[in-house]
C-alpha cells in the first residue's frame, strides 16, 4: 500500500556526490544477485546437517522471515531515499547516536563476514575441482584485492559486473533444477528423505531448536536485500523503483532456494551434503544428467565472487552514508574525483575483509552474518513503527502494521539461543561489538577535539 500524505507529491530530486546510474531493471537484477550466491552454493550442506532430509523447511521459514523484514525496508527506503540504510533509520527513530553507531557497525561487520565466507568458499571444494596448489588464505586475499579494484573503477562497472555474474549464478541454479526435474521424470532420488528430520537430541524441544538453528543458518542465504537500500542515492527514482525490485528479488530467490533444497535432499543424503563446502557439486555428480562437474564448479566460483563483490560494495557505501550522517569522520565520505566512487570507504572495508578471511570457516562466518543481521532486522522492524509519526511530503509504500511486528518477533527468536548456534558465533559477534564500542569512543574524542562533539 502507499502512504498518501500528499497525493500530488513525489520525492524531490536530491543533489548528491554519487552518480545515479541504476535503473529499475538493473536494480532488480542487482537485488537478485545480492541475495543469490554464497549462502545457497556453500551452506546448503551445513543446513542439512542441522535438520536432516527436510532441508526445504528452513528455507521456507527463512523466506517468510525475509519477506516480513523486506517490507519494512521498502517502506523506509521510500520514505528516506538516502544511503546509510539501517543506521539512518535507527537514528531517525530513536535518536540515540550510540545505538545508531552499533547498528551501523553490525551491518558493516555482517557484510565483511559475508564477504569473508565467500572468499573461503571460493577456495573450497569448487576451486579444488581445478587445483588445490594455492593456499586458501592467499587465494582469499587476492580475491578481495581484485574486487576492491573493480569497486574503485565505478558503480556502473561494478553493477554491470554484478549483472553478468548474476546471470551466471542463476544458470547454475537452473542446472540444479533441471537435474531435479530429470530425476523426478526418471524415478531417481529418494522422496522419503524430504520428510526426515534429524536433531542433535531427542524430543520435541530438540526438533524445535534444530529447525530454528537450521533456519538461522539458512537465513544467511536470504541476506542481501537490505544492502540494496544503500544504493538509494545511486538509483534513479528510488521511491518508485525499490518496492518492485526488493519484492521481486526476494520472491524469485526464495522460490529458487526452496526448489534447490528439495532437489538436493532428493538426490543426496544429508550427511554427504554436510561434509562438503561445495554441496551443489555433489548434487550435480549424483544427478542423471551428464553435466560437467568442472563447468558447474566454475559457475559456483562466479556465484561466490558475486556475493563478495556486492558485500564489499555495500560496506563501502555504508561508510559513505555514515560519514554524511557524521557517525564516522568526514574523511570516510571522500569520493574519487573522476570516478565518483567512495574511495576511502572501499579501501577501509577491503582492509578489514583481508583481516577477516582467516578468522573462521564458512559455516561460522555465515552464521555470524545471519546473527548480526537478525539483530539489526529486529531494530529496523521496530523503527518502522516508531517512525509512523514522522510524516514526509512525498508518497511512498507503507507496509501493513502486522508485518513489522511479526518481523521483529521472528528475527529475535532466530537470534536467540533457541536457534542452537555454536558459542563461537556469539563470541565472534561479541568481539566485533567490543571493537565497535572502542571505535565509537575514539570517534567521540576526535569530534570533541575538533569542536564538533
Amino acid at each position: 500500500m502507499t502512504d498518501t500524505t500528499d497525493p500530488g507529491s513525489t520525492a524531490p530530486p536530491e543533489e548528491t556526490g554519487l552518480k545515479r546510474a541504476i535503473g529499475p531493471r538493473l536494480l532488480i537484477l542487482f537485488v537478485i544477485g545480492d541475495i543469490l550466491g554464497t549462502g545457497i552454493y556453500a551452506t546448503t550442506g551445513k543446513v542439512a546437517g542441522k535438520v536432516g532430509g527436510a532441508l526445504w523447511l528452513p528455507f521456507v521459514i527463512g523466506f517468510f522471515v525475509a519477506i516480513l523484514t523486506a517490507a519494512s525496508y521498502v517502506e523506509l527506503v521510500g520514505k528516506y531515499p538516502r544511503a546509510a540504510g539501517a543506521a539512518l533509520y535507527t537514528q531517525k527513530a530513536f535518536k540515540v547516536p550510540f545505538l545508531t553507531f552499533i547498528v551501523a557497525f553490525m551491518v558493516m561487520c555482517s557484510g565483511l563476514s559475508s564477504a569473508s565466507a565467500a572468499a573461503r568458499a571460493f577456495g573450497g571444494d569448487y576451486l579444488a575441482e581445478f587445483t588445490d596448489a594455492v593456499p586458501p588464505t592467499a587465494v582469499a586475499i587476492l580475491f578481495v584485492l581484485a574486487l576492491a579494484a573493480l569497486n574503485l573503477r565505478g558503480v556502473s562497472e561494478s553493477v554491470k559486473a554484478n549483472v553478468v555474474l548474476t546471470l551466471v549464478e542463476v544458470t547454475g541454479l537452473l542446472v540444479i533444477l533441471a537435474i531435479g526435474a530429470y530425476a523426478i521424470l526418471t524415478g531417481d532420488g529418494e522422496p522419503g528423505r524430504l520428510t526426515e528430520f534429524e536433531a542433535s537430541g531427542s524430543g520435541g524441544y530438540a526438533l524445535l531448536t534444530g529447525v530454528l538453528g537450521a533456519t538461522a543458518l539458512g537465513f544467511f542465504a536470504f541476506v542481501g536485500f537490505e544492502d540494496s537500500v544503500n544504493m538509494a542515492e545511486e538509483t534513479r527514482d528510488p521511491v518508485r523503483t525499490f518496492p518492485r525490485a526488493i519484492f521481486i528479488g526476494v520472491g524469485v530467490t526464495g522460490t529458487v532456494y526452496v526448489l534447490v533444497a528439495l532437489v538436493s535432499s532428493l538426490l543426496v543424503d544429508h550427511r554427504t551434503l554436510e561434509k562438503s563446502s561445495g554441496p551443489l557439486l555433489e548434487v550435480v555428480k549424483a544427478g542423471g544428467l551428464d553435466f560437467p562437474p568442472k563447468l558447474f564448479a566454475l559457475i559456483a566460483l562466479f556465484a561466490v565472487t558475486n556475493s563478495a563483490l556486492i558485500n564489499i560494495m555495500m560496506a563501502s557505501r555504508l561508510c559513505y552514508g555514515m560519514a554524511n550522517e557524521r557517525i564516522l569522520p568526514r574523511a570516510m565520505g571522500r569520493v574519487l574525483a573522476k570516478r565518483r566512487t567512495p574511495v576511502t570507504g572501499i579501501v577501509f572495508v577491503s582492509l578489514l575483509a583481508i583481516g577477516l578471511v582467516s578468522t573462521g570457516e564458512i559455516e561460522g562466518l555465515g552464521d555470524t552474518t545471519a546473527f548480526l543481521l537478525l539483530c539489526v532486522f529486529a531494530v529496523v522492524n521496530i523503527a518502522v513503527l516508531v517512525l509512523r509519526k514522522d510524516r514526509v511530503a512525498h508518497r511512498h509504500f507503507r507496509t501493513p502494521t502486522v508485518l513489522p511486528v511479526l518481523g521483529a518477533l521472528s528475527a529475535l527468536i532466530l537470534a536467540s539461543p533457541l536457534a542452537d548456534r555454536p558459542a563461537e558465533v556469539y563470541i565472534r559477534a561479541g568481539v566485533l561489538l567490543a571493537i565497535g564500542v572502542a571505535l565509537w569512543a575514539v570517534n567521540k574524542v576526535v569530534l570533541k577535539v575538533r569542536g564538533e562533539g
